[in-house]
């Protein structure tokens, strides 16, 4: 027999994916938070071929075209409420900017810089949610982490430390509004559709980009290998990551999610490491060390308290953000 779903359409004990809740959530941001940089460094190799504006289209469109063929996501539209065709407009907008900003960013940072600031603004959703002395104190330690991998010179690079704090406010926004999505839905929806969704977001940041960033992509045309690496940096960057993101947001509060993203700069170290001949320093690797102490230590609310919240802080589908 089936369990009575939760407020939403979704099971209280179980994730959007069908797994346990306690299981899904983090092993959903274990793969967000590798994707989240494997795309990017793909990305920095294709920068000796096209330019920062034409990377961030081809991956912008083929992770749209990926959502648009596996999702059809225009089919929710009719569901869903003015508010939330708002919603969707205004995520779609900042991962169009959000992720422009970061490939200017990246073309003039070290890819483990950029993600320790990335990480910065959701340090703010983090706090803002602390329940507890012990998440606390986890806070604390993400914090101190994530500043032990943050080596900042403005006088390096100037510009590209500007693009990495515009891309760190437009992630705390992305945070935002992704939160949000995961967590309304049309009445009849199912626990698909957060990611159907941000499929539709998607398709408006590749309608945004398109002026301003298919010049930098024509090259591409002619070599089909091009093409196929940005595909293959849309599917890392902007496919994966983000489906995960959705599927563990439907799970976790947002400060719960922003805390565990504390993972990301240390994401980007390894991956810096493994791919761009980044080598990590002694105050990188006690950066990750201090970041994976936090996540250990950082106590998830139980089921029964979502429930109750849940239960208390939902109408309709609609579902505390």
């Amino acid at each position: 027999m089936k369990e009575p779903a939760a407020a939403g359409g979704r099971s209280s004990s179980a994730s959007p994916s069908g797994f346990p809740a306690g299981l899904a959530a983090p092993a959903f941001i274990a793969v967000s938070a590798v994707f989240h940089y494997l795309g990017p460094a793909c990305a920095v190799l294709l920068f000796a071929r096209l330019d920062v504006f034409g990377v961030t289209w081809l991956r912008i469109t083929s992770a749209a075209l990926v959502f648009a063929v596996w999702r059809r996501p225009w089919r929710l539209l009719r569901r869903l409420t003015a508010t939330q065709h708002r919603v969707l407009l205004a995520l779609g907008v900042v991962l169009a900017a959000m992720n422009t900003t970061f490939y200017l960013a990246i073309a003039r940072l070290p890819l483990a810089t950029v993600g320790s600031i990335e990480f910065l603004g959701v340090i703010v959703l983090a706090a803002a949610g602390l329940r507890s002395a012990r998440n606390t104190l986890a806070l604390g330690l993400a914090v101190a982490g994530v500043f032990t991998l943050t080596d900042i010179r403005l006088a390096g690079a100037p510009l590209g430390f500007g693009f990495a704090f515009a891309n760190c406010a437009l992630f705390m926004l992305y945070v935002t509004l992704g939160h949000r999505v995961a967590n309304t839905g049309p009445r009849d929806g199912s626990r698909w559709d957060g990611v159907d969704q941000l499929g539709v977001a998607m398709l408006i940041a590749a309608i945004v980009t398109t002026p301003l960033c298919l010049s930098g992509a024509a090259p591409a045309f002619d070599h089909p290998d091009w093409l196929l690496a940005g595909v293959a940096v849309g599917v890392c960057s902007s496919v994966i990551p983000y489906v995960t993101d959705q599927l563990a947001m439907a799970r976790l509060r947002r400060a719960t999610f922003a805390l565990m993203l504390s993972i990301l700069p240390a994401s980007a170290t390894v991956i810096g490491l493994l791919l761009l001949a980044q080598p990590p320093t002694v105050h990188d690797l006690l950066g990750v060390a201090l970041v994976t102490a936090a996540v250990a230590i950082h106590q998830q609310p139980s089921i029964n308290t979502d429930r109750e919240e849940t239960q208390c802080g939902t109408s309709g589908s609609a579902r505390p953000v």
